[in-house]
């Protein structure tokens, strides 16, 4: 047996079809308060299986409803959940500083489950959402009127293509007022100047790239497949006046930054409002693994005047 697909920290891939992950540390729901959040974990489809966890600030007793975040994880598609630790961390103090409620989807993974299903699953994610806030008392204070969709990396993706099904779906239940991508994960068969960039740097993180995408992606496609290059969906002059504000977040330092600067074009030509936020000395999805960084709470500090903006 051989390993046909790896990334050396996370991801092992064998000839029999065997998937191995590589999990950093954990941490576990607690409907204790501790740093002024609750945490617990939910079950969206038991079938499928699409599991959640809903982080609930601190309101001091009050009857205020809240917004509501909905955050999508990143890891090429093919790794990451809520539960690792650094999600964790930056989900709870989100919530307590945006004042809301944060719900972070653990959705199906790929190379077992291919997109669309993770779009899928992020979606359903909303309709859970719209339902659940009738039965469960952590859910009755969501203002779905209020409601955002973010991710980072891969998580960025999803936020953008989960946005396109909502304006286009007229069941949906909830408002999504605004849409947040953190150094989104994009490509394209056309090369980016730091993708053909020389140097052994740049050939790997190609090569990375290239395996998720090809892990991730319809069998027989290629990196034009619409859920790679956004440019590929083709969205009438109606939908894009209905898409929804957003604020789109990347790193100086992120291989990614040039897709991440593209697509936040992308949307500004297509009528969309929209701002671009760049770190300048950070590398890619870097509050993930700093969540208590002073860039972290910086960004948790933007992302609340979205969030909470008048």
């Amino acid at each position: 047996m051989s390993i046909i697909a790896e990334s050396p920290k996370y991801l092992q891939i064998f000839s029999d079809g065997v998937v191995k992950r590589f999990a950093p540390p954990i941490v576990d729901a607690s409907s204790e308060l501790t740093y002024g959040f609750r945490s617990k974990d939910v079950i969206i489809d038991p079938s499928k299986p699409i599991s959640g966890r809903i982080f609930f600030p601190d309101t001091k007793d009050s009857t205020a409803q809240l917004p509501v975040l909905v955050y999508f994880h990143g890891g090429g598609f093919c790794i990451g959940s809520t539960t690792w630790c650094g999600y964790h961390h930056f989900l709870g103090d989100l919530s307590v500083e945006c004042r809301c409620i944060v719900l972070s989807v653990d959705y199906r993974l790929a190379p077992e489950n291919k997109l669309p299903i993770a779009y899928e699953d992020c979606f359903a994610s909303l309709k859970w959402l719209s339902m659940k806030s009738h039965s469960d008392p952590w859910l009755s204070g969501a203002d779905l009127s209020r409601v955002f969709l973010s991710g980072d990396s891969a998580g960025g993706n999803i936020t953008h293509h989960v946005g396109i099904r909502a304006l286009q779906d007229n069941e949906c239940c909830v408002k999504i007022l605004g849409l947040i991508p953190i150094h989104p994960y994009f490509g394209s068969e056309k090369r980016t100047e730091k993708e053909m960039a020389e140097g052994e740097d740049a050939e790997q993180e190609v090569k990375s790239n290239d395996m998720f995408w090809r892990l991730s992606l319809p069998e027989g496609s290629n990196r034009d497949h619409y859920a790679c290059n956004f440019e590929n969906l083709e969205l009438s002059e109606a939908e894009w006046s209905k898409f929804p504000k957003a604020v789109v977040y990347v790193a100086g330092l992120d291989f990614l930054k040039e897709r991440g600067v593209k697509y936040a074009n992308y949307l500004k030509n297509k009528g969309v409002k929209v701002e671009l936020i760049e770190a300048e000395n950070e590398k890619h999805v870097y509050h993930v693994f700093l969540p208590e960084a002073e860039s972290t709470r910086l960004l948790q500090r933007q992302m609340n005047a979205f969030i909470n903006q008048p």
